[in-house]
């Protein structure tokens, strides 16, 4: 959703979670795609200081690794539109732009070594969390020191406890199991 409603701040920073603009050449390219983007849409809306903000703040780091393809992209500010360059010609509307982006990411992203394994939500069966909780109550009802065999569970808000039996004594002030099987030293 943020790539198609263009909050390309808070795609960055997602992405940031997971690779570093300069961890290698596929991130680097994503990164590039990003803010290209930024930017064409900053001269699409005729914002020139916006458009130069970007290029400098965003896009110059690229510069270093590429830069021809970073003069060309700063001469799009010379444009009266941006399309008027051959290779933007083809350049829709931003909503269009955005969605062909966004498949081009995905593949950048699905080529990306560091995204492997990021990628797919483990699978598991659809009762697990039941069994979890389940698991847990058991073992707190096996910790009761007389464990009832149907014991009657109301919350899971807090741990399980037994109730005492009518006609029980209180309990001993022992509340680790153990410590009652530790013999006394001396005595």
């Amino acid at each position: 959703d943020a790539v198609t409603n263009g909050e390309w701040d808070e795609v960055e920073k997602y992405l940031s979670g997971f690779t570093k603009v300069d961890d290698n050449r596929y991130s680097m390219k994503i990164f590039f795609e990003i803010r290209k983007q930024k930017y064409l849409e900053a001269l699409d809306r005729r914002d020139h200081a916006k458009a130069v903000e970007i290029l400098v703040k965003d896009l110059k780091v690229f510069s270093t690794f590429n830069e021809d393809l970073f003069k060309e992209i700063t001469m799009l500010l010379t444009l009266n539109n941006f399309r008027e360059n051959e290779q933007l010609s083809k350049y829709g509307d931003t909503k269009s732009a955005r969605a062909i982006m966004l498949v081009e990411l995905k593949k950048l992203i699905e080529a990306n070594p560091l995204f492997r394994d990021k990628l797919q939500f483990p699978s598991f069966k659809n009762s697990r969390l039941r069994t979890l909780i389940n698991q847990s109550l058991n073992w707190q009802h096996q910790l009761c020191k007389n464990p009832r065999p149907n014991p009657d569970i109301k919350t899971l808000f807090v741990d399980h406890t037994c109730g005492q039996p009518n006609g029980a004594r209180a309990p001993s002030p022992v509340t680790n199991p153990l410590a009652g099987s530790i013999p006394k030293v001396g005595g």
